[in-house]
């Protein structure tokens, strides 16, 4: 990371982001829900879908008109522990947050609830609606389809998104397991990170049209966008060290992120139509289990906190001394964050300031933190 670095406290960079987004257009409430999955990001270490996004995912594209800044939600079907949900193209974190808090509410009723999404938008972090789950003493289970960027085992254009499979388990720990994670070796918001600080992403992230590591991370995300370099999946390029295992689990998600809401995948989502730039209708699901409806609560968060427990008091690999289990790195960085707030290096510092001096924000406001 930069290291100019100038740390925002969660709630006042929390309020710069509502007041930018109002000035966009979002309602005050809406605002509030999609500042909040930002600075859950930003919390928990998971910089690359935190504040930086705010720009160039959101308000770039609510000014473009690809993104609806009211958010209107149609429940088009609704049975008893499942629904299917039209986001309109609104506000991904407003749909996303609805749409598990649903899944949860049938959860309550019938041991589990399923949602399924079509038409939303970029939803951030999907560990915040697995977290939801999890608060309720559940399991919660997410994914989400995105624009073209994996390539398949054995080929290189960029056919699935990143897609992401994000599981929240409750435990009897301090913090709940969480495993967030895209279906791919990395995903497109860690090579904007890469690109602003100038750097090379490592070999085998990335392949260009003849199946060759690129590392250039600003030349990256361009042919990324021209279909010119893909990402590789989980397990890397080709079948030897399993490549075709994340190939499976990205298929998997972009099923179910679309064929059971008639959503819409793949090359659909690309943003442009007939040359010009249009909706990212994705697709989501969430999945909700009450653990009270197979065993006691407090059982299973113990069976559950002993199995971590185990698996990080197990022999240590030479060099290292400690083995993290799903979710302890990002509750380690939300205590070490907690008195800190968001790091912001020079170039996001900078995007920020201009963004709070064209929507003329609070003078006294910007002068103190930006």
């Amino acid at each position: 990371m930069n290291k100019e670095i100038k740390w925002i406290p969660f709630d006042i960079i929390e309020q710069i982001m509502i007041q930018l987004l109002v000035k966009y257009g979002v309602p005050q409430n809406d605002a509030k829900i999609v500042s909040e999955v930002l600075i859950t990001a930003d919390q928990l270490g998971i910089d690359s879908h935190g504040v930086n996004r705010l720009k160039p995912i959101y308000l770039d594209r609510i000014r473009e008109g690809i993104l609806n800044p009211i958010t209107k939600i149609e429940v088009v079907k609704d049975k008893a522990a499942t629904a299917v949900i039209d986001g309109n193209n609104g506000m991904g974190h407003v749909i996303a947050k609805f749409a598990m808090q649903k899944a949860i509410d049938k959860a309550k009723i019938y041991g589990l609830g399923m949602v399924a999404v079509r038409n939303s938008t970029h939803y951030g972090i999907a560990g915040y609606y697995s977290l939801m789950a999890t608060q309720e003493n559940m399991i919660g289970i997410t994914g989400t389809n995105a624009r073209p960027s994996i390539a398949p085992t054995f080929g290189v254009e960029n056919m699935m998104g990143t897609n992401p499979m994000t599981f929240g388990i409750p435990t009897d720990e301090d913090f709940p397991f969480l495993l967030d994670c895209a279906t791919s070796v990395t995903q497109r918001g860690k090579i904007e990170i890469y690109a602003r600080e100038k750097k090379d992403v490592p070999l085998g992230w990335v392949i260009d049209e003849q199946g060759n590591s690129k590392t250039d991370s600003v030349e990256i995300l361009d042919d990324l966008i021209k279909g010119k370099a893909a990402l590789t999946p989980l397990g890397g390029i080709g079948e030897e060290t399993g490549g075709y295992k994340g190939y499976g689990y990205a298929l998997v998600v972009e099923i179910l992120s679309a064929a059971l809401q008639s959503g819409a995948f793949m090359k659909m989502l690309l943003g442009f139509k007939d040359g010009q730039k249009v909706p990212y209708p994705l697709g989501h699901f969430f999945i909700a289990i009450d653990v009270d409806a197979f065993n006691d609560v407090d059982e299973f968060k113990k069976i559950t906190g002993d199995i971590l427990r185990e698996i990080r008091a197990s022999k240590k690999a030479p060099g290292h001394n400690q083995i993290f289990t799903p979710g302890e790195k990002e509750y380690i960085k939300m205590t070490e964050r907690i008195g800190k707030g968001v790091p912001f290096n020079s170039d996001l510092l900078k995007e920020f300031h201009a963004l709070c001096v064209d929507s003329q924000l609070d003078e006294k406001l910007v002068k103190a933190y930006l």
